[in-house]
């Protein structure tokens, strides 16, 4: 993209070609099965994440690798151990070392990045789990949030069936100037609410299928932080780390221009 605007400042190459080119720059066309958004970062602040379920081990690794190549790192989430070994498979077949592989098997995300590469924090958000059960959505959201440009600072385990444990972390939360909080909880999802009502920075609910019979899919905890009478409370759908995360991370970009 500099390059082409650099040719449209010495008078090399008209507008018209121009945009075309920065078109095709922007899209790229991966045999038969993807077309990757190459700029959906710098347009929307969030980068393109790949979705690992539906896809074979084989098309997840090509995508992967082809993002890394192009802008320097890709993020796979719901990854599975194959989707790991096709990644390896395919980097010894080509020899490369130009790649790293960072595989989180609680929170099921590869990030597949160039050596030396690093993420601009662009300011902090504060990460709350319910219960150990909930961990792996709260790092699907730590990684993402990262990824994207926040600091993260977690404390997990903190639910409601013994609430003086929320007290301390909260605090040291706030202490550090977090922009925004993603509280993460299954059951009957209560802690966001409680969270919200004792705050001043945004909320991000994110109930998960933790828990007994009929909230076992996480239906009871979406439906409580829906009905939550705390103001500054926004709920993302059940499990949804990734859609936590990317929220954060706007209200972060906002915040810091």
């Amino acid at each position: 993209m500099e390059e082409i605007l650099r040719k449209v400042a010495r008078g090399e190459l008209g507008s018209d070609a121009a945009s075309r080119a920065l078109k095709s720059e922007s899209i790229r066309v991966l045999k038969d099965f993807a077309r990757l958004d190459l700029g959906r970062g710098d347009r929307t602040g969030i980068p393109e994440i790949i979705f690992a379920p539906g896809k074979r081990s084989a098309e997840v690794a090509e995508i992967a690798l082809a993002h890394a190549s192009a802008q320097g790192f890709a993020i796979i989430t719901r990854a599975r151990v194959e989707d790991v070994d096709e990644l390896k498979k395919q980097l010894e077949a080509a020899k490369s070392e130009e790649v790293e592989l960072d595989y989180n098997p609680i929170a099921r995300t590869i990030l597949v990045k160039r050596p030396g590469h690093t993420f601009e924090h662009r300011g902090k958000i504060g990460l709350i789990a319910a219960g150990t059960a909930d961990r792996p959505v709260a790092e699907e959201a730590r990684v993402i949030a990262e990824v994207c440009g926040c600091e993260v600072l977690t404390a997990y385990d903190v639910g409601i069936a013994g609430i003086h444990r929320l007290a301390e972390p909260l605090v040291q939360l706030l202490n550090e100037h977090v922009s925004a909080l993603i509280v993460i909880a299954g059951m009957e999802g209560a802690l966001p609410s409680v969270v919200a009502g004792l705050v001043d920075v945004p909320v991000i609910g994110v109930p998960t299928s933790v828990g007994y019979g009929m909230g076992g899919r996480g239906i009871a905890a979406l439906l409580a932080m829906l009905q939550s009478c705390a103001p500054g409370l926004a709920v993302v759908n059940i499990d949804n780390g990734v859609g936590a995360a990317t929220f954060a991370a706007k209200v972060i970009r906002l915040k810091t221009g």
